[in-house]
């Protein structure tokens, strides 16, 4: 009989850090060990899991000795440093930033969509952008089937993906704004309360942002390499849940009752697709749900051979922590935490 692990959670008391604990509470890992760990601040606070309450200790040398998987969401700066230590210690890290996602050797993984690549893994496995996880879980199944040529994807994208300061910013700015007062602007370069911003993460030579290219060197990473992506990021006034337009060319032909079975059958997605009764994926629906919500399901009807898609998932669940413990769950199914 295997020992029950040791789980940590590195920066366990962020947003996402927060999320990674509630969802390993009731996934099906038995945690024998829990370790919280953040920032020197916030040492001896306490986290709540499982029924027990476990003391937030600073993330360092020395402190994965013990662990079997650590949960990483401390940034891309602390993850350089930390994940590289963590593994050397003897843990496995699966990581949340955008540190390692491009990396050669390093498996970038939806365990929908490419589980064997955690095979190659070397202690170090990266989680994938929240908004490109939820268009991969919807585009796998279909590219099996009808082979994906081109995509062309825009985000609509809650300030929860900023953090937790981006969310505090947008519950200020909506109050300011409905008591006559000017909003504050300290998180964005624009108001982001009853505005819509184009501009996620830095803008690069090609004038796409940042955000915007991971969406399409992550698809080539993890799906196909040949796919064409086109995207388009913006951020929106919603706290929790991304949306994305999806505008698809496959290669074949289809017919859209196949499109819809694929789809209904496929794990990790929900078909929401009821129009003539206004039902479709909503953010405010999918928050604190594990699917991936796919709806207006449609023929592109200036495209042979076109689709368009609507889909909704929670970014920090499916998009971020939800994404995280599967892996863990994946690595364990797949016998492949000794290394």
């Amino acid at each position: 009989m295997k020992k029950p692990l040791c789980v940590a959670v590195v920066g366990a008391l962020g947003a996402v850090g927060q999320e990674m604990t509630r969802v390993l509470e009731h996934s099906s890992l038995d945690v024998g060990t829990f370790k919280p760990l953040d920032v020197v601040s916030n040492v001896g606070k306490t986290v709540v899991f499982r029924g027990k309450t476990w003391t937030v200790q600073e993330s360092g040398a020395g402190k994965f000795t013990d662990v079997d998987i650590a949960l990483f969401s401390a940034g891309a700066s602390a993850s350089e440093v930390l994940a590289p230590l963590a593994v050397a210690e003897g843990a496995i890290v699966i990581d949340n930033s955008s540190q390692w996602r491009m990396t050669d050797g390093v498996p970038l993984v939806i365990p929908e969509v490419n589980p064997q690549a955690l095979k190659t893994h070397k202690g170090l496995i990266a989680n994938p952008n929240c908004s490109t996880i939820q268009m991969l879980v919807a585009l796998k199944p279909l590219h099996d089937r009808f082979k994906i040529r081109r995509v062309v994807v825009s985000t609509y994208q809650a300030v929860s993906g900023s953090g937790t300061p981006a969310i505090e910013e947008l519950k200020l700015q909506s109050a300011a704004f409905s008591n006559g007062q000017k909003p504050q602007v300290a998180v964005y370069p624009h108001q982001i309360a009853f505005n819509a911003i184009p501009h996620i993460d830095v803008f690069e030579e090609n004038r796409y942002t940042k955000e915007e290219m991971k969406m399409v060197h992550e698809t080539h990473k993890m799906l196909d390499p040949a796919i064409a992506v086109s995207p388009t990021a913006v951020r929106i006034p919603v706290f929790r849940g991304h949306s994305e337009s999806l505008n698809i060319e496959f290669v074949k032909s289809y017919e859209l009752e196949e499109v819809f079975a694929i789809l209904s059958k496929a794990p990790g997605i929900e078909v929401v697709d009821d129009p003539q009764n206004a039902r479709y994926p909503l953010a405010l629906e999918a928050e604190g749900k594990d699917p991936v919500y796919v709806g207006r399901i449609r023929r592109d009807v200036s495209l042979e051979n076109g689709l368009n898609l609507w889909v909704v998932s929670d970014n920090l669940r499916k998009g971020a922590a939800l994404n995280a413990v599967q892996i863990a769950q994946k690595l364990v199914e797949m016998d492949l935490l000794s290394r």
